[in-house]
């Protein structure tokens, strides 16, 4: 499932994806320059995955509430039972659905023994009947009692059993999908009943063992609805019959039937009023395979960019893993009201729509980037994650961890490997190292919860994907591959562990990866001391690397600490700085001991070489090594690994902000002026004329982010202030490089009649262009505002919502010109009957940096188009977030704010609520003042916690009690 956004966050896409995928939500401060809409992504990767867990099962009998328990990865133990088989019968009718469901179970001998309970988990479920199916097909009703079955507060514990090692159970329960606000389970959205099962939705379905190692074959799934109002029924697997209801010739049925086991998460039916764009798919072996793509009847012209994603992504899979699908029937559905980015139900994924609709006038070239990336990332689900999952929800990276990496692996075969690499990047440091360095720091194979919703994370997914690309780094890609094979060969139908999929690593390739467990074990971001000397008479470099063991968990207790040498692989360049001739290639170190020395014979230079370090970004870890400016400007003009030469320019800019920041809170600003190897560094980027990818440049010219910076200084921190020397920088970048920046952006612009082209080339020149504008639009002068007005129209002309949504950006900062207040409305009304593009106005003005942005989005939230759409909140509420003019103001109005609404949300839709609920974990980073008044609204928020759900209490727990 997409949390990503990964927050692509969005995670990617999703996730937020999941990402989506899990929620995170960046400012547009992060991304404004380059016009890519990262929080977003990071929607769409990372994030959102996450299931909101329920209130208890409301039924006769059951037992008081109690408070939260905290699992733990030690106490797994099988089931006592496993399900082989399920049958279901699903009814659907206006206000209420009934479920019907027949389970095959079998003892579980080797934990339990004949007359023990079957346990099963059930929430907002009401019970009709439970009872036994014998051999001849007769129903045994079942009583409540300690001789039939038992309501509690988790689900139903069945007694009644004797001695029986197999038997068939039947339940039948009703729910009320209209009133599901929580968006998990059965829920109705627009014009459709649909599904959302991962992680604990199934229990709100049916009663059922909702566990990931509980694998059955669902050979039997009848939903029923009426023909009028669900036309369209949709299931997991294959469709093996359909017809009109005998009894009701108002209502019809379609049966489903899947062939291969799966756990309940991704257990997926869907009934509503669609339509659809269909095509086909010829895999390798000659097989033909129907996809269809569905969606509410208004969108249906805006699925043709996700179905060409799909056939690619069907394609790339059978070429680079020789992994070939496995049904007769693949179907997306792409759904308005979606916690998260998109869910990998086998054969029958359901998407948000963020991630699913794309037209060149209502999307911008980020999202379709992050809508390619998030289609693959479900599509190759179906072997990792589907055919093979986890054994328990604290393996979850073991299917997310592997398949962002494959999908970054897709995007950037599809694109630009090395603009996907920075993307990948700057999404983790903007979400991941923030999440390590906070009290919610938790290894990528989490070691306890108390609601599965708060670990689809980007540690999960994010640094999971690191985790996974750092064993083809060590094994090389062949390598890699040999272990995928060897995985799929044992595991294939399994639930299993990451230590089952470091093992077949391992032994395809004889290699001992007992260290690299250390990966899954430890919180935190790795620190890493790189310094060097040179030997001019014997031609002798030496590198020496030192892990700062521990200092990445500096800030959590104790008893969360694991403070070892980690296994990090360090790929390395050399550079003549002469000459600026590559004297090493990229080679791979393997630091696995605390500090360990490197040498390097070197012919031929007369002085040191410059070191391009862990090139590619080779490990997820935090460098410290005394670059010169000097040095920094050579790499980002000479280095010839793409990654590191923006990484270079990053820097340079770090090293820029914080130096200003230091003189904001020592003395004045007033004698500042830009260091000059950092300025004639960035106007040689502006004015490259010889690199292709112009997505490259666009990138090296924009400036870390507000929450990237903020990981790179001494605690504690005034956001405010940090603010301000980024602001002051980029200002003054754009005042020095003004007749460059407006050249570039000439030379870029298109013709008035020139059509919308949806490719790389053109999205960089785009990105390029409006980087050139965003830097122009923080002169806040005549000329520009101009440029941006006609950019405005041009756009609306041309309906290319990319230039569109970068213009609407830098006018929403000047709310004081009548022109400007002119376009932001035209925007809302050219757009008004599009959620999605209005989800951008949302969250277009909630990220404006002005002083009385917090007044501006309280009015916003009034609107009556501020709806309890997730996509909606986020689009306001998580941007305003991470706009730091309005969350961090002095009074601590802001924070007043945000705790208001995660109660108001955490009400309605736990999982969104613990997600806003993180806009607070960065309190023990910030000065005093701010600690102070964060804590007290976070205070506030604890005291009332009988009243929050498990989700969002765990979140605010956690935060509250930090060091």
């Amino acid at each position: 499932m997409l949390a990503r956004y990964s927050v692509a966050s969005l995670a990617s896409t999703l996730a937020v994806r999941r990402a989506t995928r899990r929620t995170v939500a960046l400012s547009r401060h992060v991304t404004r320059s380059a016009g890519v809409g990262q929080r977003q992504a990071l929607l769409a990767i990372v994030a959102t995955r996450a299931c909101s867990s329920a209130a208890a099962a409301a039924a006769p009998g059951e037992a008081p509430k109690t408070a939260p328990l905290e699992k733990f990865r030690k106490d797994y133990r099988q089931p006592n039972y496993w399900i082989r088989e399920v049958q279901l019968d699903v009814k659907i009718f206006e206000g209420r659905t009934q479920v019907e469901a027949t389970l095959s179970c079998e003892l579980n001998a080797s934990v339990s023994s004949k007359g023990d309970p079957l346990i099963l988990d059930g929430e907002d479920l009401t019970l009709k009947s439970v009872g036994l199916v014998h051999a001849d097909g007769q129903f045994e009703a079942l009583t409540e009692g300690p001789d039939g079955y038992q309501l509690t507060e988790e689900g139903m514990t069945v007694t009644g059993l004797q001695n029986s090692t197999t038997f068939k159970l039947r339940t039948k329960v009703e729910i009320t999908p209209e009133k599901n606000t929580q968006l998990s389970g059965l829920y109705y959205s627009g014009c459709m009943y649909c599904t959302q099962m991962e992680a604990e939705g199934f229990r709100r379905f049916t009663y059922f063992p909702d566990r990931p190692d509980v694998m059955a074959k669902y050979t039997s799934v009848r939903v029923e609805a009426s023909r009028d109002k669900c036309p369209v029924l949709l299931g997991n697997g294959n469709k093996i019959a359909e017809g009109v209801c005998a009894d009701d010739s108002s209502r019809h049925f379609a049966v489903f039937q899947d062939p291969f086991a799966k756990p309940s998460y991704l257990f997926a039916i869907v009934a509503g009023k669609l339509e659809s764009i269909t095509s086909t798919f010829k895999t390798a072996s000659g097989r033909t395979i129907s996809l269809g793509l569905f969606s509410e009847p208004q969108s249906v012209n805006q699925l043709d960019h996700a179905m060409e994603s799909l056939k690619n992504a069907m394609r790339w899979d059978e070429e680079t893993y020789g992994l070939e699908y496995d049904l007769d029937e693949y179907n997306i559905v792409a759904v308005s009201d979606f916690n998260m980015g998109a869910m990998e139900n086998k054969g029958l994924n359901i998407f948000n729509t963020a991630l699913v609709l794309a037209r060149p006038d209502t999307a911008t070239d980020s999202d379709f980037e992050r809508i390619e990336g998030v289609i693959g990332h479900e599509y190759f689900h179906n072997w990792t994650g589907n055919r093979v999952t986890c054994r328990d929800w604290f393996q979850l990276t073991l299917k997310e961890g592997l398949t962002v990496f494959r999908d970054q692996e897709f995007s950037g075969d599809m694109g630009s490997k090395s603009v996907k690499r920075i993307e990948e990047v700057r999404i983790l440091r903007a979400a991941q190292f923030p999440e390590d360095g906070g009290p919610m720091a938790h290894p990528i194979r989490p070691e306890s919860y108390i609601a599965m919703d708060n670990f689809y994370t980007a540690t999960v997914y994010c640094k999971g994907a690191e985790v996974i690309r750092m064993y083809q780094t060590l094994l090389g890609v062949d390598g890699f591959k040999k272990g995928l094979d060897l995985y799929f060969k044992r595991h294939d139908g399994s639930a299993v562990t990451c230590d089952d999929f470091r093992a077949a690593m391992a032994d395809a390739n004889g290699r001992d990866l007992t260290q690299f467990e250390e990966w899954y074990l430890q919180p935190g971001t790795p620190q890493v001391e790189v310094r060097s000397s040179w030997d001019s008479s014997a031609g002798n470099y030496r590198l020496i690397l030192k892990q700062k063991v521990g200092a990445g968990q500096a800030h959590l207790p104790k008893d969360k600490r694991r403070e070892k040498p980690m296994h990090i692989p360090v790929v390395i360049g050399l550079f003549d700085r002469d000459s600026g001739r590559e004297v090493l290639p990229s080679q791979v170190l393997e630091l696995t001991q605390e500090e360990q020395s490197f040498d390097f014979k070197l012919e031929g230079l007369s002085n040191p070489p410059v070191p391009s370090l862990f090139r590619d970004f080779s490990a997820p870890v935090k460098v410290d090594y005394p670059y010169s400016d000097d040095e920094l400007a050579f790499l980002a003009g000479h280095d010839t690994d793409a990654f590191n030469r923006w990484e270079a320019a990053q820097e340079l800019g770090s090293k820029t902000v914080r130096q200003v920041y230091a003189q904001i809170t020592s003395s004045s600003t007033e004698d500042f002026k830009l260091p000059k190897g950092y300025l004639e560094a960035m106007r040689a980027i502006l004015n490259d004329e010889e690199t292709a990818d112009r997505s490259l440049l666009a990138y090296a010219l924009v400036l870390p982010s507000q929450t990237t910076l903020l990981e790179t200084l001494p605690r504690p921190v005034d956001p405010l202030k940090l603010h301000e020397a980024r602001c002051l920088v980029r200002k003054s970048l754009a005042t020095e490089l003004r007749e460059d920046f407006l050249k570039k952006y000439k030379a870029l612009s298109p013709a008035p009649t020139e059509a919308v082209v949806i490719d790389g080339e053109n999205a960089g020149k785009r990105r390029l262009r409006n980087t050139c504008l965003a830097y122009l639009c923080a002169l806040k002068d005549d000329e520009v505002l101009s440029l941006a007005l006609s950019q405005f129209e041009e756009a609306r002309t041309r309906q290319c919502m990319t230039d569109k949504l970068a213009a609407l950006q830098c006018l929403v900062e000047r709310p004081e010109i009548a022109d400007a207040q002119k376009a932001s409305q035209q925007f809302y009304d050219d757009h008004s009957s599009d959620a999605l593009v209005v989800d951008k106005w949302f969250a277009a003005q909630a990220g404006a940096d002005l002083p009385d942005i917090l007044q501006h989005v309280e009015r916003l939230v009034d609107r009556p188009d501020f709806t309890r759409n997730p996509n909606r909140i986020r689009a306001a509420i998580s941007t305003f977030v991470a706009n730091p003019r309005g969350f961090h103001k002095e009074d601590g109005s802001g924070y007043a704010f945000i705790a208001k609404k995660v109660a108001e949300v955490d009400s309605f839709n736990p999982q969104l609520g613990s997600r806003l609920a993180l806009s607070f974990s960065s309190w023990p980073k910030l000065n005093e003042g701010r600690q102070a008044l964060m804590k007290e609204h976070l205070g506030k928020l604890h005291a009332t916690k009988e009243t929050l759900s498990k989700d969002t209490f765990e979140v605010i727990d956690k935060v509250f009690k930090a060091a």
